[in-house]
């Protein structure tokens, strides 16, 4: 059984100021700890993180989420968390539903909890016709490679436990999708168990997203083509 008390929350953040103190005293009003990442920000994010009261992990350079998130792994390990839950800077994820996959995780014992947007009825998705065939596609090969049907692939809410996090913590790369689809992919084939609930989302509170429809769409192609050919990053398989 997890704690919270050994859950630590992971926020990376790239010049989210505007929303950075708002996200962090929500872990806290809702018993968790957490650290931010700072992306190698130009804002006063770090600066603000600090002065809400949480440890601030600051990296030189933009290193992109797969990046900030494997640094903020680390940070879990090293300081004898057993567990992490990936929350978004931008005010997008809930932390009304931490409890959720703690609880989530406890009752299956899975290794990896995703929060899925297309399994709750508060959120209303409609996404451009075209990027929704492809998540489709995402989520039918994360489904074959996991064993359960995954409906949001590339949700980046979701919590995963040791002895995973340690693999995670090492091998997780920073290209776009490798931290989410890929990784699920991985982990999946691993023999590492994952389960889906769903979970409410906000709309982004600050700034744009960093990748265009046509960008996004060419990037789930050759994320795509990695997982089908087996090019993908590697991990050390589940321990019965």
């Amino acid at each position: 059984m997890i704690r919270s008390s050994e859950v630590l929350v992971v926020i990376p953040a790239f010049n989210e100021s505007a929303t950075i103190a708002k996200v962090v005293k929500e872990v806290f009003a809702s018993g968790f700890s957490c650290v931010v990442v700072d992306d190698g920000s130009t804002d006063s994010t770090a600066h603000i993180a600090k002065q809400a009261g949480t440890a601030v992990l600051s990296l030189p350079l933009n290193a992109g989420v797969g990046g900030a998130l494997r640094c903020g792994f680390r940070f879990a390990v090293e300081n004898g968390y057993q567990a992490v839950i990936q929350c978004d800077a931008d005010g997008q994820h809930h932390s009304h539903h931490f409890q959720d996959l703690v609880s989530c995780v406890n009752a299956t014992n899975a290794d990896f909890v995703l929060g899925s947007r297309f399994r709750s009825q508060e959120n209303k998705l409609d996404p451009h016709i075209i990027r929704r065939f492809a998540m489709w596609w995402l989520a039918r090969v994360a489904s074959r490679a996991t064993g359960k049907k995954i409906t949001d692939s590339t949700s980046g809410f979701r919590l995963i436990r040791r002895p995973l996090l340690d693999e995670l913590a090492a091998h997780l790369p920073d290209y776009y999708l490798g931290d989410t689809f890929e990784a699920l992919v991985v982990l999946g084939r691993a023999g590492y168990v994952v389960e889906e609930i769903g979970v409410a989302m906000a709309p982004r509170q600050s700034g744009v997203s960093t990748a265009s429809n046509g960008r996004a769409i060419a990037l789930i192609g050759k994320s795509l083509t990695t997982v089908i050919l087996g090019l993908h990053f590697r991990i050390a398989e589940k321990t019965q």
